[in-house]
């Protein structure tokens, strides 16, 4: 399991967390190429080698519209703040306003891969309920102001742009620093960490420390990623170290080096528990349903698929009073919880949600694809086993004039010669 550990001792913010990844050897022009899917112009992203109290580091910087202007991202702000507090009224001329529901929309309908995606979703879903619940207002109205500008999406896509061309598996973060005091915005003092921050923090029960600074050094977008990202808050786990990177925030603060590191690595099975085939962390989120028809409930289990479930399924139950019922589980990444939670709810209207955490051993597999009748089937091949993408088959079955069983058996059978070649 490859795992990133990333080290907030100085806080964090999203053009850190980006920066760190690319320094520890995330290709930038493939991290840029999984950026460019999302369809958004106007921007151009540099990565800059700095050094931030001797230390060497990358810094991030994300130039918009041809403008030099380059986003500080916390680390000096005495303008508008990332959590969205300074609205202005003319929403439709500012193009830093951007409403949740359409930046959801941009990453729905994007040709990011699933991972990159969910991860993004999973981002901007904490940000938008810990935003819903300060304002009162469903997630999907909270208007982001610089959390939903093109630096700022840039630098939370292009974070997991880089985790996903590092191929890492697992997350973990070490406790966050924050600052102290308040900091000054449109509206007036707010408080240091702002009330954003606070509020992740707070929704993933996150550890965080002090540190005598009166600067934002924990932005909403660092801290979000953060939160939303992790598996865990703990220290560096054991592994083989494979790279280091540092990501440089905007500032060169004297005595402390303004940088998030990010340590990666092959992680080690624990030796304190002998635990020596740990398997991957999962939750399973579920609720019980006593008055939604199968339809509603066949509905839900397709959504929770679309929003990153590896798997969803619904059984039957009794409940109190002897009430017919059914249990509707979802099976997803840790890191994208928040996110099929939001869509259980929101399809059943559930009250609430239960989770537990699992562990899986997932087979290896790999996809490829065959040809029958002229139509391009996609398979997944494992330990002698072909298993035949169905939408596909139907398809073709249908184009084709063909029963589907005899799609399937052709289909199966030309993946098991392709297999036996390799």
């Amino acid at each position: 399991m490859t795992t990133a550990w990333f080290h907030c001792f100085a806080g964090t913010a999203g053009d850190m967390t980006l920066g760190s990844l690319i320094d520890a050897g995330a290709d930038p022009i493939a991290v840029a190429e999984i950026i460019g899917r999302l369809g958004i112009d106007d921007y151009a992203l540099m990565f800059e080698p700095v050094l931030r109290c001797g230390v060497a580091a990358t810094h991030a910087i994300v130039v918009v519209n041809d403008h030099t202007h380059e986003h500080e991202h916390g680390h000096e702000h005495t303008h508008d703040h990332e959590h969205g507090h300074e609205h202005t009224h003319d929403h439709e001329h500012d193009p830093g306003h951007r409403p949740y529901r359409v930046i959801r929309e941009l990453l729905m309908r994007s040709d990011l891969p699933v991972r990159v995606r969910d991860r993004a979703l999973a981002t901007f879903d904490a940000l938008a309920t810990v935003e819903g619940a300060m304002h009162r207002m469903p997630m999907l109205d909270v208007e982001f102001h610089e959390v939903g500008s093109v630096d700022a999406i840039v630098d939370i896509v292009g974070t997991c742009a880089a985790l996903e061309v590092l191929d890492i598996d697992r997350i973990v973060c070490s406790p966050i620093a924050v600052g102290r005091g308040s900091v000054h915005a449109a509206h007036g003092e707010l408080p240091n960490p702002a009330p954003a921050v606070a509020g992740l923090l707070a929704q993933r029960n996150a550890p965080a420390f002090g540190i005598d600074t009166r600067k934002e050094i924990a932005t909403p977008t660092g801290v979000a990623l953060m939160t939303a990202l992790a598996d865990a808050f703990e220290p560096m786990p054991a592994m083989n170290v494979r790279s280091v990177g540092y990501g440089a925030g905007t500032a060169d603060t004297p005595g402390r080096p303004n940088v998030v590191q990010v340590v990666i690595g092959d992680e080690l099975a624990s030796a304190a528990t002998g635990n020596n085939n740990a398997g991957q962390p999962v939750r399973l989120l579920e609720v019980n349903l006593d008055d939604a028809t199968g339809e509603v409930i066949a509905h839900t289990i397709v959504a929770l698929l679309n929003a990153g479930a590896h798997d969803a399924w619904a059984t039957p139950i009794v409940m109190k009073k002897g009430r017919p019922a059914h249990t509707v589980h979802a099976l997803c990444e840790p890191a994208v919880s928040q996110a099929v939670a939001a869509v259980l709810i929101s399809e059943t209207g559930s009250l609430g949600v239960r989770g537990t955490t699992l562990e899986r051993w997932p087979q290896a597999r790999a996809e490829s694809a065959v040809v029958v009748g002229g139509h391009t089937i996609r398979i997944k091949s494992a330990a002698g086993r072909v298993k035949v993408e169905h939408d596909d088959a139907a398809a073709a079955a249908l184009a084709l004039g063909r029963p589907l069983r005899e799609v399937l058996a052709e289909a199966e059978a030309l993946g098991h010669h392709q297999e036996g070649r390799a």
